[in-house]
């Protein structure tokens, strides 16, 4: 069989590429497992200081920390679950705080099965630090007045769905080849088999 050379040549870069986001993403696996077996660590160690942002090649998440809040300039409604597995709002507010603390602080004081934000003038939070969007934010471990305990972060609710990444591009890969070398295989038939006789 005679291949084309450049839908060959086109055909055989793209699965190149493929077969490369497979590999990096099966890299990428090894070094989430790596992240998270220290997250999951660091419940065990001791507290660290509050920061308003994490400190680049220091990951804090999932350890324990406090925070100050002097005063609670807004307050934001997000899915979680209660310290029973209970799904509604986490409650979640936005602290002044000043020092070493930094300018600020997200604290989720609690879980109620409604958005509607609790009374809560502030004060001193114990907790642990947990993602928040594209910051941070600090856990409570007890609850503020009208609300109930939040569950507490964990490692496991960080996905690593890179295996199945990886599968899906060797398999997409592997479909393209084998498309390419069917429409090769029924090109030459055609050819064989020439136009038809009209006589």
């Amino acid at each position: 069989m005679k291949f084309p050379v450049i839908p060959t040549i086109l055909v055989g870069a793209a699965v190149a590429l493929m077969i490369g986001l497979g590999i990096w993403q099966l890299q990428r696996k090894a070094e989430k497992e790596a992240l998270l077996a220290q997250y999951a660590a660091a419940a065990d160690l001791p507290p660290v200081s509050w920061q308003a942002n994490l400190p680049p090649g220091k990951p804090l998440l999932y350890r324990r920390s406090s925070v100050n809040c002097i005063t609670v300039t807004g307050w934001r409604a997000v899915s979680g679950r209660s310290v029973d597995g209970r799904a509604g709002y986490a409650h979640v507010a936005r602290c002044r705080t000043g020092g070493a603390e930094g300018p600020g602080a997200n604290v989720a004081v609690g879980w109620t099965d409604r958005p509607d934000a609790p009374v809560w003038k502030g004060g001193v939070v114990d907790g642990t630090i947990a993602p928040f969007g594209k910051e941070i934010k600090l856990v409570s471990e007890s609850a503020v007045p009208g609300t109930r305990p939040l569950t507490r972060p964990s490692a496991e609710d960080i996905p690593n769905n890179h295996l199945s990444y990886a599968i899906q591009w060797f398999l997409f890969a592997g479909i393209a080849v084998v498309i390419y070398l069917l429409a090769l295989r029924r090109k030459r038939r055609d050819g064989v088999a020439g136009p038809a006789r009209t006589d």
